[in-house]
């Protein structure tokens, strides 16, 4: 059924580059088509018309939007604003809408098969978490390669407490069938020193893991700038 859509509503032609979206009728259009039939069967230059919105004096939104897509497929990374506005027609505003939502998208689904090697990768996987407010407590699902099926938040805690039990952070690695996870969770204080509770909740974690038959790699703690990693400074509990 997805693919009659992007049949009968295929909008790659050079007439629509030329007349924008307003050439449509109106139930064809990107927006519209997002609204009745989801993100998921629209193009991704229709993705970037939507988020652009307009177009310039002499070139639509349309053309806006396939040359931006251009661009952005000539990098590996996120182009910076400075490079972006560099387009004619995208100004600093949509320049820095287009940058927020790349971040944003590769902050909550980007990571998925990346691979943890070291307690580094786990940081840089999490670190934009670490300016909440409140402990967020952190759950990375792997596969047999240790790479990322999945990041979540577990739970949101107070200040600078959290609960976890482990059925909550176990119930989606085993969904996942997960073979391994690494837990973190942010110090909004800043300090990276493991309480007497972090260190009893890693040692319950540690022992379910080992019940159910997921290796359980890491706990780190984590700051904006650090991190303390519990395999690195041997805190994990030792196998009997």
């Amino acid at each position: 059924m997805k693919k009659d859509r992007f049949l009968v509503y295929d909008t790659s032609d050079e007439k629509f580059l030329i007349s924008g979206p307003r050439s449509l009728p109106l139930s064809q259009r990107p927006r519209e088509r997002l609204i009745k039939f989801g993100a998921e069967t629209l193009s991704d230059r229709d993705l970037l018309a939507i988020l652009l919105n307009t177009g310039v004096k002499g070139k639509n939104v349309s053309t806006l939007a396939e040359e931006l897509l251009n661009r952005l497929e000539q990098d590996k990374e996120i182009p910076p604003v400075k490079e972006l506005i560099r387009l004619t027609g995208v100004g600093e505003s949509k320049a820095a809408a287009v940058a927020a939502m790349l971040e944003f998208g590769r902050r909550r689904w980007g990571m998925t098969g990346a691979k943890i090697t070291s307690p580094g990768d786990i940081f840089t996987t999490v670190r934009h978490y670490a300016d909440r407010r409140q402990e967020r407590f952190i759950c990375l699902s792997l596969n047999g390669a240790h790479e990322v099926l999945a990041v979540r938040v577990v739970t949101i805690g107070l200040v600078n407490r959290t609960i976890i039990h482990p059925r909550e952070v176990f119930a989606d690695p085993i969904s996942d069938r997960s073979c391994a996870i690494c837990v973190a969770h942010n110090h909004p204080s800043g300090e990276l020193q493991p309480s007497p509770e972090d260190d009893e909740v890693t040692s319950t974690l540690w022992k379910a893991a080992k019940i159910l038959g997921i290796r359980f790699l890491d706990h780190i703690i984590f700051s904006a700038k650090a991190y303390l990693s519990y395999s690195q400074t041997g805190r994990l509990p030792r196998e009997s």
